[in-house]
């Protein structure tokens, strides 16, 4: 296993949710929730601010697939912001699965008694977490790095 601190990013459209790990990458927690606007580009700097501050090694993007594996309409949308991150940081960006990740959040929320409407502020930074955790899971388990290098523009 690596060392050095990740971050976790939970690509949505109005929202996007932060994680990062400790140094030892072994567990995963709640950064913030960043609101996007039509513009990504303070949400890059915003992500890309978070990594340097926490000397992070690299990034993880969730990347949303559907059940059987096809791409979904957000599909595109978070390979962009992969794509940006990557182009904009000298830090590796890493997309990963993260089929589930938001409904596995919600309901992870829902069963600590918070519903959908008080946890709008949360379930993304949730959801980063689930997704970074995954990735540091599967890391840990096959020491292979997890998902795929996001490619610059």
């Amino acid at each position: 296993m690596r060392h050095g601190v990740r971050i976790g990013v939970d690509v949505g459209r109005v929202r996007v949710g932060l994680a990062a790990s400790d140094p030892s990458g072994f567990l995963a927690s709640p950064v913030e929730t960043i609101q996007r606007g039509d513009d990504v580009g303070p949400v890059i700097a915003r992500i890309i601010a978070e990594a340097v501050d926490r000397d992070a090694i690299e990034i993880v993007v969730g990347l949303p697939m559907s059940l059987s594996g096809a791409d979904t309409a957000s599909t595109a949308d978070a390979r962009d912001v992969a794509r940006a991150l990557a182009g904009a940081s000298e830090l590796p960006v890493r997309l990963i699965d993260e089929r589930l990740s938001t409904v596995t959040a919600q309901a992870a929320l829902h069963g600590v008694g918070r519903n959908s409407r008080r946890s709008r502020s949360v379930v993304d930074q949730v959801a980063a977490v689930i997704l970074l955790q995954h990735a540091l899971d599967s890391e840990r388990a096959g020491g292979a790095l997890p998902g795929q290098l996001a490619e610059h523009d």
